[in-house]
């Protein structure tokens, strides 16, 4: 593998107690760097409370329940993402996702309407996702699926997502928006707010297919969202660490919430995620105090709302 930046010690001490709400890690479709169960075993030894296990293609419930078993000081939590594999906009599956112990529930990413239509281009260098291989192959195989839409043709949300919605409040999940576009993102979240969800996270604003401007993110913030900041996004080259810093200070940093996105095997070690975002932050001049409400407070108030 290749070699990677190693974070400071002061920003290791920094992250303690901080949840990584957003990880790629085995068993995959595709290949990851470590197994869920290594990297819990991980966490624990860097002082992290625990993550949430991301897969565009299944529900990780049953697996964070075992994990947790096996690594009991990590608390490792399970999503289900609402793409064509696990039936689209499918309030079963969120239903059953929520009584298996899941946190967190993505709207529709790879398979997105948004995602399947962006024109936008990465810029020169930047890594391209692992997942576009993945959606490549089934497509030249006949087996895609069509795209998952979420409002109808007159820009309102659907009934089968506003019952998705419904499910989510019930069980008090997180609701993250996924690869949506800025106009689906703002109607959901307006849904959201009317169907009783008190927790939600705009997935990686700054990611190619979106680019949400900082007056919209501004929005969201307002409306009680919290914008994640994906540590993948600039390290992989999709936006610039300043653009990146820039919008943080423009929405506030009191909105934001710090992930690694991490677990391809070209990447640096998923526990060293946050620290290393950390670092960054704190070499742009933010404060520690402005870090650690990223890294920790807002990732707990989603992970463990409890705590």
């Amino acid at each position: 593998m290749p070699d990677h930046p190693v974070p400071s010690a002061s920003a290791r001490a920094l992250v303690t107690g901080a949840y990584d709400i957003h990880v790629h890690v085995a068993p995959d479709v595709m290949p990851r760097r470590i197994d869920d169960l290594d990297l819990a075993r991980r966490f624990a030894a860097v002082g992290l409370a625990g993550f949430v296990l991301k897969s565009h293609y299944v529900t990780t419930a049953e697996r964070a329940a075992v994990v947790r078993k096996v690594v009991p000081t990590v608390d490792v939590l399970g999503a289900v993402t609402l793409n064509g594999a696990m039936g689209g906009i499918n309030p079963t599956a969120v239903e059953i996702a929520g009584r298996q112990g899941a946190r967190i529930v993505w709207l529709p990413t790879v398979d997105a309407r948004n995602q399947r239509d962006s024109a936008a281009h990465d810029p020169p260098g930047a890594t391209p996702p692992m997942w576009r291989t993945v959606q490549d192959d089934l497509r030249a195989r006949g087996i895609a699926t069509e795209p998952v839409e979420v409002l109808d043709d007159r820009g309102r949300v659907l009934d089968r997502v506003r019952q998705v919605l419904r499910v989510v409040a019930a069980h008090d999940l997180v609701l993250a928006t996924g690869h949506l576009s800025g106009t689906e993102i703002l109607a959901v979240i307006r849904a959201a707010g009317e169907e009783g969800v008190r927790r939600i996270v705009i997935t990686h604003p700054e990611f190619t297919s979106q680019r949400l401007p900082v007056s919209q993110q501004r929005e969201l913030a307002a409306s009680g969202a919290l914008l994640e900041r994906c540590f993948t996004t600039a390290y992989t080259g999709k936006v610039g660490w300043q653009e990146l810093f820039d919008n943080i200070r423009a929405v506030g940093p009191e909105h934001s919430v710090l992930s690694s996105d991490l677990g391809q095997p070209f990447n640096p070690p998923v526990e060293d995620g946050i620290a290393l975002f950390a670092d960054r932050l704190l070499a742009a001049g933010f404060g520690a105090d402005e870090v650690r409400t990223m890294a920790v407070t807002n990732s707990r108030y989603l992970a463990a709302p409890g705590a």
